[in-house]
């Protein structure tokens, strides 16, 4: 029986020796080896040395008592910092998508192909909280580049390849499976993401690199793990490649900035309490719990109390989910949401629309005459709850920028300025005016993510 084994094993590995280079085309051929599909897909794959040159700024700058005195103590040096990441080619002409964490403020990009073809890159687009990034390379013609797939169509189980260049040694493959889909517990940049997760090992260096199927096509970007070592556990999180569709969309339009889908409305996941206080057999869907007046889903005839259960016919169980379904269906389109009401499903087509700047956001910058020179405020429309999270029931000012000298005195982006000196605000006017004509003290009520904090100042 053991000879039989062997002579078949060997026969089997002859064949393999002997098969024209190929794609695996059924799960007997992966077992075989992956080198038709990284041979296949490695080329795409790039690696990316930035560098960041920031100028270290004087404490006494600025300032008109201190910096007359100390001119020329602690001048300005540039600070030049170096990071190394992957990325991955997405049309032949040079287009690249990578982290925002590895190329987002860099000033020098090198990206060097696996055939050792170096090209300087420029950033196209880049989103912070999204950790993506789009390049474009100079100069660049008939290269190699990856596929994009449906990730919504991805399943727990599947075999897929991280390609990279972890710590730097040079482009490494590491095979494991999907080990789970739509992670939105994990946060990436500055805000709670959506994720694919991996098994296959990603590691430092490996981020903006890609995840690809057996058929060699991308089915996310590597961003990152979660570890207390620093090293891999075996649990990786990519960003799907429909995110990076779109982005990539954006980012062929000509936009500087991405541009989310304005929901409008705040709402909870459900959970097993709530679920059975709703008459449902399970936890599931989106429940509203506020909506703002001009919200596509308010105009729409959602109200609050409702639950959504599917975005295009994917479903949502949580506010990072509902986020992700309206950023993949794009702006400008409109997706199909289905709404369960009363014990009644109802699909509706909703809006994707950028958020409007009604009223008008009248960001105002302060002048030389005022307390707080460069300081930035603006008014609170559903542009500027966005941009900082506000809740959608706020009115009033919001500071936008806190310049060079309200950022000492405690001011931030984001805080709601309530009152000055015991004076209501209401619009940026209002700020202008009770800083230009100030007291010996000062005193600033804000609302700071929910919380009353009160800024006394002596002038």
């Amino acid at each position: 029986m053991f000879r039989i084994l062997l002579i078949a094993l060997t026969l089997v590995s002859a064949a393999a020796a002997g098969a024209e280079t190929r794609v695996p085309q059924s799960p007997a051929e992966i077992s075989l080896s992956f080198v038709p599909v990284v041979k296949k897909s490695a080329p795409a794959v790039v690696n990316i040395y930035a560098r960041t040159v920031t100028q270290e700024r004087s404490p006494f700058a600025g300032d008109p008592f201190f910096e007359q005195f100390f001119r020329d103590f602690a001048q300005p040096r540039p600070r030049i910092q170096n990071s190394l990441g992957s990325g991955v080619i997405l049309t032949p002409d040079g287009i690249v998508v990578s982290n925002f964490h590895v190329v987002g403020r860099a000033t020098d990009i090198r990206v060097v192909l696996k055939d050792r073809r170096e090209y300087e890159a420029e950033v196209l687009l880049g989103d912070e909280a999204l950790d993506l990034a789009i390049l474009r390379l100079k100069d660049a013609r008939d290269l190699p580049y990856l596929e994009l797939r449906d990730s919504d169509r991805v399943e727990v189980g599947e075999l897929v390849l991280a390609i990279g260049n972890p710590f730097g040694v040079g482009q490494t493959v590491s095979s494991g499976i999907i080990s789970g889909l739509a992670r939105s517990g994990t946060s990436v940049g500055n805000e709670r993401g959506y994720f694919i997760q991996t098994d296959a090992p990603i590691n430092p260096g490996n981020s903006g690199g890609a995840l690809i199927d057996v058929n060699g096509r991308l089915i996310g970007i590597n961003t990152s793990i979660l570890t207390r070592s620093g090293g891999s556990n075996g649990i990786g999180f990519a960003i799907p490649a429909n995110l990076v569709r779109e982005f990539l969309a954006q980012a062929r339009a000509g936009n500087r900035e991405f541009v989310r889908p304005w929901a409008g409305m705040a709402g909870q996941s459900v959970d097993a309490d709530l679920a059975a206080s709703l008459g449902l057999d399970l936890p599931q869907g989106f429940l509203i719990s506020d909506l703002h007046p001009a919200s596509p889903f308010a105009r729409a005839g959602f109200r609050v109390g409702d639950l959504i259960t599917h975005v295009d016919g994917q479903e949502v169980n949580s506010p990072a989910e509902m986020m992700f379904r309206m950023v993949v269906a794009g702006i400008g389109h409109k997706a199909r949401v289905t709404r369960l009401r009363n014990g009644r499903t109802k699909e509706i087509e909703v809006a994707m629309m950028p958020p409007p700047d009604d009223p008008p956001a009248e960001e105002t910058e302060l002048g030389d005459r005022t307390v707080f020179p460069g300081l930035k405020v603006a008014r609170i429309n559903p542009r500027t709850m966005l941009r900082f999270g506000l809740p959608l029931s706020l009115d009033g000012v919001v500071v936008t920028e806190p310049g060079p000298y309200a950022g000492p005195a405690g001011l931030r982006a984001g805080d709601v300025i309530v009152a000055i000196n015991g004076e209501a605000v209401e619009r940026p006017r209002d700020v202008r005016r009770a800083l230009t004509r100030p007291g010996r003290w000062l005193r600033i009520d804000l609302l700071r993510q929910g919380q009353r904090v009160s800024l006394r100042l002596r002038l």
